[in-house]
């Protein structure tokens, strides 16, 4: 980033307001140039939909009320426990279909958002496809954390993430929370994280997180990704695979941010045993 965008982007984090209609307007850009849904439609039995959350850090953060993005740790209940997700599942077609029903009343994220009436008309399969993707992700987050579906506000839509291990493709939906104090997660979540943009827009968080996967056998596999690196309070967590990826569209997407090139990062060391993909 040039110092022109990084001061514009400065003032941005100060006004949460002028954030959000800034989100909003970079979203529908790159969504109009980009359709979320593809042209050769969706798979039913790989679909799945999160929230990409923003909100304001609570009163136990650094600074109270910075911008952040919300994201759940997932328990040991779970498959990849420990990882940071954004919350949602996979798209129940009949359940959500009825319940996107709902997102059309005023007090609801979907009748709020500028750009509904808009894609409605230009763009009726996506918008009927985007309601769906937002009620799965509303849906699960009630289930994972008992988000208030009441205090949203839809921003738009972020690139599909295709998860080749698991056969799924994930559908990101960009959700700001107001008045929401507290969270309440549910036996899938150890806790919720949250991380200032300030940090997420700051290079020296990056770095190359090297895994060493164990097979169940003598082999061993080693795969290196690029991930960000957050501390609080003496604590660590490791943002990285399809949460990361999703985060560095975001950062690129609304801000111009890009992570420094991977090979000039320092190296994290982890191990994944075989209970990491199987533990659900």
């Amino acid at each position: 980033m040039n110092a022109s965008n990084s001061e514009h982007i400065k003032n941005l984090l100060h006004q949460p307001s002028e954030l959000i209609k800034h989100i909003i307007r970079r979203l529908y850009d790159y969504s109009s140039r980009h359709p979320v849904v593809p042209t050769d439609g969706i798979d039913w039995q790989s679909a799945s939909a999160v929230l990409f959350l923003l909100g304001r850090l609570p009163e136990s953060g650094h600074q109270v009320g910075e911008p952040c993005v919300i994201l759940n740790k997932r328990s040991a209940n779970v498959r990849q426990p420990g990882d940071l997700c954004c919350p949602g599942g996979r798209v129940s077609r009949r359940l959500d279909a009825s319940l996107a029903v709902l997102l059309k009343l005023p007090v609801l994220p979907l009748a709020r958002w500028p750009y509904w009436p808009l894609l409605r008309r230009r763009r009726p399969r996506e918008a009927k496809w985007l309601r769906l993707f937002l009620t799965t992700g509303v849906r699960e987050s009630i289930e994972e954390m008992r988000l208030n579906p009441f205090r949203l506000d839809f921003l738009g839509p972020l690139p599909a993430q295709p998860l080749v291990m698991f056969n799924r493709v994930i559908y990101p939906m960009v959700v700001w929370v107001s008045g929401q104090k507290r969270f309440y997660p549910n036996w899938e979540v150890e806790k919720i994280i949250y991380i200032p943009l300030r940090d997420l827009l700051n290079s020296a968080h990056y770095a190359r997180y090297r895994l060493t996967f164990e097979d169940g056998t003598t082999a061993l596999k080693v795969n290196t990704f690029p991930c960000f690196r957050y501390e609080k309070e003496n604590e660590v967590e490791l943002l990285w695979g399809a949460t990361y990826r999703i985060t560095a569209a975001f950062l690129n997407g609304v801000f111009g941010f890009m992570p420094p090139d991977p090979d000039s990062l320092p190296v994290i060391q982890g191990r994944l045993s075989r209970a990491y993909l199987n533990n659900a």
